[in-house]
């Protein structure tokens, strides 16, 4: 099939990608902070307060309506 190219309506960010690492993250917040006005300092902070696990939740928790975080939940097949 063959369709004219549409804007996307989600934004996802593969958390396996380059834009998944911490500091894409905290950069990502703190952009988004500022385009919806919210105190980015505040959310760094809290982001950076644990490890790479509560980070994505402090993201998911300001940000989750708008940005679909996508990660890979590696499975054991003993």
């Amino acid at each position: 099939m063959i369709r004219e190219k549409v804007k996307p309506t989600e934004i996802v960010i593969d958390t396996t990608g380059p834009d998944g690492n911490a500091v894409g993250l905290i950069k990502l917040a703190l952009k988004y902070a500022r385009i919806f006005r919210l105190d980015g300092d505040a959310i760094k902070s809290e982001m950076m307060a644990g490890d790479y696990d509560n980070l994505l939740t402090v993201f998911d928790n300001h940000f989750g309506d708008f940005i679909t975080l996508e990660i890979a939940r590696e499975t054991n097949d003993d």
